[in-house]
């Protein structure tokens, strides 16, 4: 092979949800209400490893434990991204009840118990707040992931039905997102991400270091970071003067803080959350390392990012496609470093494409109004 063909054979090229193997997707949502879950199950019944890396302050989740690489699991069944907040991760009930009667999860004195982990973004202010998603829109994601290879679709659909960018400036000056995906393939190895983008932060291209969408004045022109800073000193003195017990006819007589002791009690409804995937053969510990590298992709395109008000957090799974699927297949060899940071890749592009394909919903402009 001359140095043509192997540069050739180093491509690496953006492929499609749907070539990716052994996993499907299914999502549902409540337009109306502004949320939505998004459902990753395995092909496999034995299940896919699984890592998990929390880098915001205020996550919500369920069944993140297990994944922790000293706890006994070493497989889980599926994962899922939601919205609802803690409201939210009833619906990983549904999906167990679905995996349940299929005969898939872990054999525990005849019984079979699925594991299925889900991490969820606040969107309760957009929509119906008293509407969540629920142990029946968990069941029936997991039918739409099964029917016809999955249903997944980026923009205003699952987790990021009701998901939006830039409230540092309060949900008035907000961006409306959503879902957003990337598969990337080199040869044999492929790494995907699915993020639900719903950052207390700006929008950055990753590739260009410009902002393209978050917290706007009336006229849609974005803030810049200096704003941006100073709107989060405002928030930073509301938040202190409450603390301090500042008296109400104190706060009247400063409209600045009046204005931002509101932003303040909104600045906890983020959280950008993701699941990102490799056919190459990894464990729990790798995973969790790979989960960890993956939150570079949030860093180069979120501002502020990990934030104590968000809960940004990725989950990261090994789906093989190799000899443990195919016994006359040869084994995909990448290891961390090198599926680490095409996950940070693909978690960026994916990232841009929740921002570009959200429509706008609840009052909130997107990126394509502006």
């Amino acid at each position: 092979m001359n140095s043509a063909e192997k540069r050739k054979g180093c491509e690496i090229i953006q492929a499609e949800l749907s070539d990716f193997p052994g996993i499907r997707v299914g999502q549902t949502e409540d337009a109306d209400a502004g949320t939505g879950i998004t459902v990753v199950l395995c092909e496999n019944p034995a299940g896919m490893a699984a890592g998990l890396h929390i880098g915001g302050g205020g996550p919500a989740c369920r069944e993140t434990g297990i994944l922790d690489p000293v706890t006994t699991a070493q497989r889980i069944h599926a994962a899922v991204l939601g919205g609802g907040s803690a409201f939210g991760l009833d619906a990983a009930g549904g999906v167990m009840r679905y995996l349940e009667e299929k005969g898939i999860g872990v054999e525990v004195r005849g019984i079979r118990v699925p594991l299925v982990t889900q991490v969820d973004i606040f969107d309760l202010p957009v929509g119906n707040p008293h509407v969540r998603p629920d142990q029946a829109m968990g069941y029936a994601a997991c039918r739409m992931a099964e029917e016809g290879g999955g249903n997944y679709r980026d923009g205003n659909y699952g987790a990021g039905c009701g998901a939006s960018v830039g409230k540092y400036a309060g949900i008035e000056h907000c961006m409306k997102s959503g879902m957003g995906s990337c598969v990337l393939r080199q040869g044999d190895l492929m790494v995907g991400a699915i993020m639900a983008v719903n950052a207390f932060g700006d929008i950055y291209d990753w590739k260009t270091g410009q902002k393209i969408a978050g917290a706007h004045d009336e006229d849609g022109r974005l803030y810049d970071r200096t704003e941006m800073i100073s709107y989060m000193r405002l928030i930073d003195e509301a938040t202190a003067a409450a603390a301090a017990g500042a008296s109400a006819q104190g706060a009247e007589e400063e409209q600045a803080d009046e204005e931002y002791v509101t932003h303040s009690d909104e600045d906890a409804l983020n959280t950008t959350i993701g699941i990102v995937f490799t056919n190459a053969p990894l464990q729990k510990p790798q995973l969790c390392k790979i989960a960890a590298m993956a939150h570079d992709g949030l860093a180069r395109s979120i501002a502020p990012v990990h934030c104590t008000c968000d809960g940004d957090s990725i989950i990261a799974l090994s789906v093989p496609s190799g000899p443990e699927r195919n016994p006359d297949k040869k084994p995909v060899i990448a290891g961390i470093d090198t599926v680490g940071s095409l996950a940070s890749w693909a978690v960026s592009e994916a990232i841009l494409r929740a921002v570009r394909s959200a429509e706008s919903a609840y009052g909130l402009k997107t990126l394509k109004d502006c």
